[in-house]
């Protein structure tokens, strides 16, 4: 396969183009490296991934069509996995112009570039499982009705959605849905709780605690995603478009979360608790029923050892002494 990877200095793009490349497809991959966290960290993974001579680089920002067609034209690219996205919910509440700018527009022009290419075959593209809205019950499945997003961010995703459907039935552009559920992991977001109670910890700062007697993820390593993608983008969906849960299909509770991030960094954490944010949703759970017998998707990776992993590499990248 050729892959356009869009968002392949981000944490999911980062691992999904190790695992391409390591099996021989070519990856042209973009990003626009901005600033909403450490670029430093997206450099770096960048750096690792150009070891690799099946990899190609350019620094674009997706909602520039001109841009975009000009880094991807003249590759043959045969499947896109398109990941770049304005991610987190928060933020979405201070600048939400820049949600729909990456997650609506950029979108749009990714659907534009594979529908003139006259060489994609595929695409498969990110979702969140915030389109299933704020919900006490579980599991999601990708029939349930998603009409009530909570937050800016989910409604760009389910924008999203929308008009790969519409692309698909104007077009017949193979797609797939990819609806990923707190996937965490080494070279992870340093936006995430986990990384942010991981950084405190150390620091020996206190951490910040929303409603946490109500909060539950389904938290999802991110080797467990990167092992199926491979299988899902070889294989465009009979239907013409089809949306897969991602997820482990066992939440944790935020305070469970915590003590986990304790015990592997060996150290407890002061705690500040406070009041649900807006945007936020207490519940996520996936039903991955439909992975599993469409692709054999079978996470495996237990939380304590996920966040093991994470803390181990995090000490390496920092240059942090074991205490």
């Amino acid at each position: 396969m050729i892959i356009l990877l869009t968002g392949v200095a981000g944490f999911i793009g980062f691992h999904a183009a190790n695992r391409f490349l390591s099996e021989g497809h070519e990856v042209i991959g973009v990003d626009n490296l901005n600033d909403y966290y450490d670029v430093s960290l997206k450099q770096a993974r960048l750096a690792e991934l150009q070891r690799h001579e099946n990899f190609e680089f350019h620094k674009v920002d997706i909602s520039d069509h001109v841009a975009l067609d000009a880094a991807a034209s003249g590759k043959a690219i045969t499947h896109i996995l398109h990941l770049a996205a304005q991610a987190g919910v928060r933020y979405s509440l201070d600048n939400p112009h820049a949600y729909v700018q990456a997650n609506v527009m950029g979108h749009l022009n990714i659907l534009e570039f594979a529908r003139h290419s006259g060489t994609v075959e595929h695409i498969a593209y990110a979702s969140s499982s915030s389109v299933y809205g704020d919900r006490e019950d579980g599991p999601f499945k990708e029939t349930d009705k998603v009409r009530s997003p909570a937050s800016l961010y989910a409604a760009t995703k389910l924008s999203g959605e929308m008009l790969a459907e519409s692309y698909q039935r104007l077009y017949g552009i193979a797609q797939t849905g990819l609806r990923f559920f707190t996937v965490y992991g080494p070279w992870g977001r340093p936006d995430m709780a986990y990384f942010i109670f991981t950084d405190k910890i150390f620091k020996g700062e206190p951490i910040t605690l929303f409603a946490p007697e109500e909060m539950r993820r389904d938290f999802t390593y991110v080797d467990d995603i990167v092992d199926v993608l491979p299988k899902i983008l070889a294989t465009p969906p009979g239907s013409g478009h089809e949306i897969y849960n991602l997820g482990n299909s066992k939440p944790n509770t935020l305070m469970q979360l915590v003590d986990a991030v304790e015990v592997a960094c060996g150290q407890t954490a002061e705690k500040i608790v406070l009041g649900k944010q807006k945007g936020d949703v207490s519940n996520t759970f996936a039903d991955v029923s439909a992975a599993e017998r469409d692709f054999g998707f079978n996470p495996k990776m237990e939380l304590g050892e996920g966040l093991r992993r994470f803390v181990e590499w995090y000490r390496e990248f920092y240059a942090l002494e074991k205490l």
